[in-house]
């Protein structure tokens, strides 16, 4: 060991691995960055003097005489104004040609906001998509996934909701997105003149899988900046979680720590949980709402990924693509937003929450006379006009392709509602379908 410039330098490595190196050193402090060879890493293990170091780029070409040099700080970002139509990688850095951001430096990756210092979340969030906005409404401070298969346009949604969304600031975290990805979120970001309150933190498939590690910590940070400091409406998007977990999976396989199940970590939970309870309602006014993907295995809902984010975060967003009408729909059945009660009704029209549940009623009937259809049973008028319904259901409102207002979407439902069903079939109260039944109609 030799010191430069009252850094301690260490150039005795005894182990090293794909991703990691260990060392002994003293005086190191957990998730402490370091440099190997010039290369950027960080502390993840520390058993007595033994410190093991993750290597984001990878050990290839590292020998046991490299240089560690540790820094005596976890990673951090400068925020400011500065950020706004901003991207950067995975460190911070920015890959857009533009200049370094000027502004004060924070540690990434600090403690979630203590619950009682927070207020319950109250305010919607319109995204224009009525299989969100009319079934599963979100509001500031919510955590909700999407589950979607890898072929399904997630990347899509997720920009629409971005441009559609009343948000003052929109942060996406990219990890392993494919180039082309990356592409089309900057140009369309560029081209719907919203770069202003857009900030991206990107880790693309040619970067190194372990730096998707420090992404949505550099988001959230970010996103505290702005909503604690300014009072913003914050919405951070993060996609794919599902690579992200694939990451800490490479690391903890590399450091030989025990597989759980399907060859997670056995911290998923709390490494997932530690990113979802950044989502928050300050009293001040600003808030973090965070949407994220998680994609799934040939559907399987059941995989360590999903399981784990479904006990963390307030319900989950389902995308399916819906044969019928050949478009991808975000499916009644299988979403939730279980915070939305915090707002139909309230800062929606009074006629949401029984517009929204006859029509989910109305599309599981027709899916059980799709069920009677296709084993043979003869079908009553009553079935053939929920069958229609459905699709016209998932072609007004459902599919992702939509972009309305909430007041739209409810007007369209009751425009359904009446083309298919007597009002004694639709079964709303009496003074809202006298209020709100279509009166050309009747």
């Amino acid at each position: 060991m030799t010191t430069r410039a009252f850094q301690k330098i260490y150039t005795r490595i005894e182990n090293i691995t794909k991703a990691t190196c260990t060392l002994n050193a003293d005086g190191i402090t957990n998730e402490e960055m370091a440099t190997v060879n010039g290369r950027p890493a960080q502390v993840v293990k520390i058993a007595g003097s033994k410190v093991t170091l993750q290597i984001f780029p990878g050990t290839q070409g590292i020998g046991t005489d490299a240089e560690v040099v540790f820094l005596g700080r976890p990673p951090t970002v400068k925020v400011s104004d500065e950020l706004r139509g901003r991207f950067f990688n995975a460190y911070g850095a920015p890959i857009d040609g533009g200049s370094e951001v000027e502004g004060k430096e924070v540690e990434i990756g600090g403690p979630s906001v203590n619950p009682v210092r927070r207020r319950q979340p109250s305010e919607l969030i319109a995204t224009g998509i009525g299989g969100i906005d009319l079934n599963n409404t979100l509001v500031t401070g919510q955590k909700i996934p999407f589950f979607a298969d890898p072929d399904q346009p997630f990347n899509q949604v997720m920009a629409n909701v971005a441009l559609r969304s009343k948000a003052d600031i929109i942060i996406l975290g990219a990890m392993g997105m494919s180039n082309d990805d990356y592409l089309y979120y900057k140009m369309l970001f560029d081209n719907a003149g919203a770069l202003d309150r857009i900030i991206c933190f990107v880790n693309t498939t040619d970067d190194q899988p372990v730096e998707r590690l420090l992404v949505p910590d550099m988001c959230l940070t970010s996103a505290e900046y702005f909503a604690v400091e300014q009072n913003a409406t914050v919405l951070v998007l993060l996609t794919d979680m599902t690579l992200y977990a694939d990451a800490l999976s490479i690391v903890s396989n590399r450091m030989d720590q025990i597989p759980s199940k399907d060859s997670m970590p056995g911290s998923l939970y709390s490494d997932l949980a530690k990113i979802y309870e950044k989502a928050a309602q300050f009293p001040s006014g600003g808030s973090i709402t965070i949407i994220a993907v998680t994609t799934l295995s040939g559907g399987d809902i059941t995989h360590a990924i999903p399981d784990n984010t479904g006990y963390i975060t307030e319900g989950q967003l389902y995308l399916r693509r819906d044969t019928d009408v050949a478009k991808v729909v975000i499916d009644p059945f299988r979403s939730l937003s279980r915070l939305k009660q915090l707002v139909i009704g309230k800062k929606t029209r009074v006629d949401h929450p029984q517009v929204m549940n006859t029509a989910v009623r109305l599309y599981a009937d027709a899916a059980n006379a799709k069920t009677k259809l296709e084993n043979g049973f003869d079908l009553t008028d009553y079935d053939k006009r929920t069958l229609r319904f459905a699709k016209d259901y998932s072609r007004s409102l459902l599919a992702i392709d939509v972009d309305v207002e909430i007041d739209t979407m409810l007007d369209t439902a009751w425009q359904l509602f009446a083309t298919h069903f007597s009002r004694d079939e639709v079964g709303i109260k009496l003074e809202l379908m006298d209020r709100f039944w279509p009166k050309k109609q009747e």
